[in-house]
């Protein structure tokens, strides 16, 4: 695919200024960029590399002077990172997967598939499963049995949709993501030592060992619009009420949802954050890497939270949390400080000690 410099600063919103007839085929970092690639120098730091490569049009900051760079044209959008958005969705050249339905797929007769839909080799449609419009459902899939996917969905390689899920428009799933898994719910037969210790923190009760029973995953998953899961990410069945994803969350790789959690719109859940059962997070909260949540609270909208944060109880609207356990950033941080202080002041209070309790002179 290629588009001339005016037709992607239209599909952007941004100025082009220069030779905007040159045709691009591709997006480049400066360095590497050749004379048909727009290089990407959006912050000043990076236009030294321009002369590097050979980049003929560049997307630059605004107020860049991109004749005195070198450049034959440039693109100046209004906000840059934002920007990329549009520019890398032009210029995606996508999976290659194939139109239409593959020999190989095996599609249950009360399936119901919509218009337009691309299914691939060995991918699985179970019964009364429904695919939406438009929708393209990569190799080795499976939906299950009764599962409904709405318009337009994107599915890599080797997803899988448990049954009864169902998911609204514009849903996307990276490799390997899994939607509709059983909780990881299990029971002893007596009071066990793991509930004890909830209450004692600490003290556990029983003098043996005991089984584990399952308790089996009757509700589902509902995922709103726009939905986007990362490679290996998970989200599990409700016990018996669903588990509630809303529209426009996004989640990174191996992000893990338990069963029962009710999630808003419009989350940020990065890479390797784990959500126990039955919490429930409110509207765009960003959930920071390793973030870990723990069962049956409540975060409430525009939480975020830093890397390996690990949220013990409710966190109201609005706050900034990060450490084990979690507290609001600032005070977190003057904690460290003060941590790391600790051994300077030791080492004072002993000195102290000496000048103080040292044995009298004799005479």
């Amino acid at each position: 695919m290629s588009y001339s410099v005016k037709e992607i600063a239209a599909a952007l919103g941004a100025q082009a200024f220069g030779a905007v007839d040159l045709l691009i085929d591709a997006v480049s970092e400066p360095a590497d960029a050749g004379p048909r690639d727009l290089a990407l120098a959006t912050n000043p730091k990076y236009a030294e590399a321009l002369a590097k490569g050979d980049a003929k049009c560049a997307m630059l900051w605004d107020g860049a002077d991109w004749e005195a760079l070198g450049l034959e044209a440039a693109i100046v959008p209004n906000r840059p990172r934002f920007a990329m958005s549009g520019l890398t969705q032009m210029m995606d050249a996508g999976q290659g997967f194939g139109a239409g339905i593959h020999p190989s797929a095996v599609i249950d007769p009360t399936a119901t598939i919509g218009e337009g839909v691309s299914i691939g080799p060995l991918t699985v449609i179970s019964a009364g499963a429904c695919i939406g419009a438009g929708s393209i459902i990569g190799p080795q899939c499976f939906v299950g049995k009764d599962a409904c996917l709405g318009a337009n969905a994107f599915m890599r390689e080797q997803v899988s949709i448990g049954a009864r899920a169902t998911i609204g428009d514009g849903f996307v799933a990276q490799p390997g993501a899994r939607v509709g898994g059983d909780g990881f719910s299990f029971v002893t037969p007596e009071r066990s030592g793991i509930e004890s210790v909830r209450e004692t923190l600490g003290t556990q009760d029983d003098t043996e060992g005991q089984s584990f029973a399952r308790i089996h995953s009757l509700g589902a998953v509902r995922i709103g619009n726009d939905v986007e899961l990362g490679a290996n990410a998970t989200i599990d069945n409700g016990t018996v009420r669903d588990t509630v994803i809303g529209n426009g969350c996004k989640f990174d790789n191996l992000a893990q949802i338990g069963h029962n959690v009710v999630m808003g719109r419009d989350c940020l859940i990065c890479g390797h954050v784990a959500v126990a059962g039955s919490a429930v997070i409110g509207n765009n909260v960003v959930l920071g890497g390793m973030t870990g949540i723990s069962d049956n609270i409540f975060i409430g909208d525009r939480v975020i939270t830093g890397g390996a944060t690990k949220v013990l109880s409710n966190v109201p609207a609005g706050r900034v949390m990060l450490g084990y356990p979690a507290t609001q950033m600032d005070k977190q941080v003057e904690t460290y400080k003060a941590m790391r202080r600790l051994p300077r002041m030791l080492r004072d209070v002993a000195s102290l000690k000496k000048a103080v309790f040292k044995d009298p002179p004799t005479d």
